[in-house]
């Protein structure tokens, strides 16, 4: 079959372009977390910025950017939902209409330190701001006026907030002195101290009828104040240190351990769960373990928040994960991840690719539903997790960590996903792991410990049959074979497409190909001058490809092991690299940030993708072809979609449009329709079309009079493009006149001032003037020339004589 543009010899259409569909990116990095009323949006810190996340979709509403880029310190949403105030490192107030994204105001915050803290009145007309110079200031958000100055706080202020009652005018603070100041602000003075913790109070919560105060602090209590008296009435040793406190509204709630009507807590703490308690009794309620495993590095929960009207609790972890939970039975209902940290690996997941799970440098997975971008995080290994594989079907997936263990999850029906598997015997961190292609039956891990292990599937594991229990223990995995495969670390393997081959790449700067299970060595690959990062083998033919630091691609016979190609454009080293366009093209990734899609067949990059910042770790195609994920150390993971036959549809159709225009131009010259002629042409872009239709026009026997009358009939856009179009033409002896026509036309009817207001006309009368001249100089030759012409002519011409007397008949 003859091959077409862009069509490979087994019929395929080569891929072109990859265009960005999706990008999950961090939108919160530490700090403050706040959900509207409705908790249809939250607000996240995130650098400079605060960012608007719908609740719902996890996508990125809108970003608040500060325009001195200095970090934002605090900010706070207004009870009403309508003012957002921000406080920066210069010192400075932002006042926000932050559903135009609009500053409404700024203002210097008076404080002579940053703002820690800041807080709305339940009106929304006063906003408390407490500032790392000790100071605590209230500002009338309405009149535009600071109303107080409130002073005596040793320290950072570091909790401010109103009495729920606006009409009793209290503010409390807290410093880090650990005492709670109530301060009246009709008085201006502060009403009383409430001491009763020993380290820094975290937040304070009230009750309904605001007669009674509970405070949280990392000293292991949670304290309940009466308003009225001002004093202590109760002390709940927590066991832990406490940074939320919540007062769960009043009524039974069974789920949550709630059978009486006094008043119950809900306490979030460095053990990174929920639990509630009863004052009265002072006794542990329920306590509440996520999926996610309890405590452990970057699982405290570091805020926590009741949204009423929406039903919700609202708790953030030290990990930068939000977690939304139903407030009546504590049910996970959302989680989004704010920030990935470096991405070292992604797949694709679900039968229909409907998941992605992303490796982080961290010891937890993390699963996204790209629909909803809802995220599960996966616990099981103890260490930053290096690679991940995913089998056949999508549903089970493997893992490998420092930890020197390897395991199995599987995802059911619903998209929930659960540990399976778990097995250890590497002596060193397990960096690369692949799975077995026609089924699910094995796996292979590659080790720091230079050795390789074949790991067969339990039974349990494997058997559609058996189902097991998400809360059951995994299943052991043993390892079958062992070999050790090369002399430095191993950074990647990879299983052939018929199960019986495996490839290994080492830092070693060799690639060496292996029988399955029994690990016999069937031959080396030499030729990279650095390390080995990544090996693949080709879907359709015995190929294997490999990517190195030495920024080369190459591609190596499996009969022979001889190089058959190399792929040289990256300038930095090449991390991962996969097949595509069923093992025609290739794609790459490297250290630089860039994609690069290669044609196996010409050697040619036929294009490079720009997306990220730094080192691309992840890289995994669909099952279909039609996408890609990649994941890099600036924490973003990008969707990639294949737009070749969408760009090549959108030339076609341009292609026809510019035929029918053309067709169109030329009936319309032929109809002697100048002015729409002149106008389909101009709107065409091209200078060429353009001075075709004036040709046409001045060829006419009144050309330059109907030329004049065609032009001061365009609109002004039009006429700048014939201005523009006219500084090329006029480069050119053989076009100057038509050039000339149009300027002569345009300076005699536009006024200096029009013609100034032309966009680029300085830069058109830069490149006019040295042509101009210089056609005039050709032209004054040329009548000089003619002038010489006409004076030979006239003295060479004979003059008339009668005939010759000797021709003159006899």
């Amino acid at each position: 079959m003859a091959e077409t543009a862009g069509t490979g010899a087994r019929g395929l259409r080569y891929k072109s372009n990859y265009a960005v569909q999706r990008r999950i990116e961090p939108f919160y990095k530490g700090g403050k977390v706040q959900a509207s009323r409705d908790g249809q949006l939250l607000f996240c810190v995130c650098g400079s910025g605060v960012n608007v996340v719908d609740a719902t979709s996890g996508n990125l509403v809108r970003t608040l950017q500060q325009e001195d880029q200095e970090n934002i310190t605090a900010f706070d949403l207004s009870p009403n939902n309508e003012i957002l105030v921000t406080g920066s490192r210069a010192l400075l107030l932002t006042q926000w209409a932050w559903r135009e994204g609009n500053v409404s105001r700024v203002w210097k915050a008076v404080h002579t330190a940053p703002v820690a803290s800041m807080a709305f009145d339940p009106t929304s007309t006063l906003l408390a701001t407490g500032g790392c110079d000790g100071a605590v200031r209230v500002w009338d958000l309405e009149r535009r006026y600071g109303t107080h100055h409130l002073r005596g706080s040793p320290g950072v202020v570091h909790l401010v907030t109103f009495h729920p009652d606006p009409d009793q005018l209290l503010l409390f603070s807290s410093a880090m002195d650990c005492t709670i100041r109530v301060w009246g602000l009709q008085a201006g003075t502060c009403l009383a101290m409430l001491s009763s913790h020993y380290s820094p109070v975290t937040s304070l919560a009230f009750s309904d009828d605001g007669h009674t105060m509970v405070s949280s602090g990392r000293d292991k209590i949670c304290t309940v104040w009466d308003l009225k008296t001002r004093t202590s009435v109760k002390t709940v040793p927590v066991f832990e240190s406490v940074e939320s406190v919540v007062l769960l509204p009043k009524g039974e709630a069974p789920a949550l351990g709630v059978n009486t009507l006094g008043l119950h807590l809900l306490t979030a703490g460095d053990r990174g769960v929920l639990r509630v308690w009863e004052v009265e009794s002072g006794n542990c309620m329920l306590t509440h373990k996520p999926m996610l495993g309890e405590g452990g590095p970057g699982r405290e929960i570091t805020h926590c928040a009741l949204v009423p009207a929406a039903g919700l609790i609202l708790a953030v972890t030290a990990e930068h994960n939000i977690l939304l939970y139903e407030a009546h039975t504590l049910r996970l209902h959302k989680q989004f991840a704010g920030y990935n940290e470096d991405v070292l690996d992604v797949r694709f997941l679900g039968p229909e690719d409907s998941h992605i799970v992303v490796a982080t440098n961290s010891p937890r997975l993390k699963v996204f539903e790209l629909e909803t971008s809802d995220c599960q995080i996966l616990c099981g290994h103890t260490d930053i997790i290096m690679a991940l594989d995913v089998f056949r079907k999508g549903q089970l997936f493997a893992s490998c960590a420092k930890d020197q263990s390897v395991r199995i999850w599987r995802m059911n029906v619903s998209g929930k996903v659960h540990c399976v598997a778990h097995g250890s015997g590497h002596t060193h961190g397990i960096g690369t792991i692949s799975c077995s292609r026609l089924k699910e039956a094995f796996l292979v891990t590659g080790s720091q410990d230079c050795t390789i292990k074949l790991w067969p599937l339990p039974e349990a594991v494997m058997s559609k049959k058996v189902t097991r229990d998400p809360n059951c223990d995994p299943v052991p995995l043993q390892a079958q074979a062992t070999q050790r495969a090369h002399d430095k670390d191993i950074n990647s393997v990879a299983i052939s497409p018929n199960d019986k081959l495996l490839a290994s790449g080492s830092q070693d700067r060799t690639a060496k190909l292996w029988s399955l299970p029994d690990f016999s060595l069937l031959g080396i690959f030499s030729g990279h001058r650095r390390g080995i990062w990544c090996v693949q083998f080709s879907p359709m033919d015995q190929v294997l490809a490999t990517a190195s630091a030495d920024g080369s691609l190459k591609l190596w016979g499996l009969q022979d092991f001889s190089c058959l190609k190399t792929f040289e454009g990256h300038d930095a080293s090449v991390l991962r690299v996969t097949f595509v366009s069923r093992g025609t093209q290739l794609l790459s990734s490297g250290s630089d940030g860039l994609l690069k899609l290669w044609t196996i067949k010409t050697n040619e990059c036929v294009r490079t993708l720009d997306g990220h910042e730094d080192k691309v770790w992840g890289l995994h195609c669909n099952r279909q072809d039609g996408a890609a994920v990649t994941g890099a150390s600036d924490a973003r993971i990008l969707l990639w979609k294949d737009v070749t036959e969408e760009e090549q549809a959108e030339e076609q159709a341009q292609q026809e449009e510019q035929i029918l225009k053309q067709q169109e131009l030329s009936n319309l010259l032929q109809e002697k329709q100048y002015l729409r002629a002149l106008g389909l042409a101009i709107s065409l872009d091209r200078p060429h079309t353009v001075l075709t239709v004036v040709k046409a026009i001045l060829k006419d026997v009144e050309g330059p009079k109907k030329l004049e009358e065609k032009v001061l009939r365009l609109r002004k856009d039009q006429k700048e493009a014939l201005l523009r179009f006219s500084v090329t033409w006029n480069t050119n002896s053989r076009h100057c006149h038509e050039a000339q026509a149009v300027l002569g036309v345009l300076l005699r009817h536009e006024s200096p001032e029009e013609l100034l207001a032309y966009e680029g006309v300085r830069a058109a009368l830069e490149a006019l003037l040295p042509y101009t001249e210089r056609h005039f100089q050709r032209i004054s030759r040329t009548l000089q020339a003619a002038m010489f012409l006409d004076f030979l002519w006239q003295t060479m011409k004979l003059p008339e004589t009668s005939a010759s007397p000797a021709l003159q008949p006899l």
